[in-house]
This record gives C-alpha cells, structure tokens and sequence, in this order.
C-alpha cells in the first residue's frame, strides 16, 4: 500500500482525510486509485485527462516532474504527497 498525504485545501473531497491508503505501481496508478475511492477529487487534480500543471507530486521529498513524471514507479510503504501551488496575496496599492 502506499500513503497518500492529502493537503488541507483537498481534504474536502477526501471526506476530510490528510492521509488515505491507496494501491499501484507507479504515481498514475495510485492516483487512479484515489480518484476512484474519492472521485469529487479528481477534477481538481486533472484537466483534460492530464494531471494539472499547478499540482505537484513528491515521492517522499523528490518532486516526479524530475523523475519519470506519472509512470514513476512506486514501492510498498512509499508516501505519495500531493501539493497543489497555492497563489494569492495582495498586489502592491
């Protein structure tokens, strides 16, 4: 199994879970999982079929965009965290 660490952001869609075990060999399979356990998730992770560009994925520390993006391979025990890009602010008066 592998841990999905969910950001406070997602967790409505996640019945308010911050960590939610899911199954797979590789980022795109576990994520199939999720989306599947929880499918209101998953228009806020992908648009069009691709995973949005605003949300990262780390395999542990390590971000898949430098290792093999989504077909990143996944072992037993592995965390899968998912960190949406939070903007905002205020602009200069």
């Amino acid at each position: 199994m592998i841990t999905v660490i969910i950001p406070t952001a997602l967790r409505n869609f996640t019945a308010r879970k911050a960590e939610i075990e899911a199954q797979g060999e590789t980022v795109r399979e576990v994520l199939a999982d999720l989306n599947q356990q929880y499918p209101d998730l998953k228009p806020h992770l992908y648009q069009d079929g691709e995973l949005r560009s605003f949300v990262n994925v780390f395999v542990g520390d390590r971000n898949i965009k430098k290792l093999k993006g989504l077909d990143t391979p996944l072992k037993d025990g592995d965390s899968l965290m998912l960190v949406p890009a939070i903007a905002g602010g205020a602009g200069e008066p």
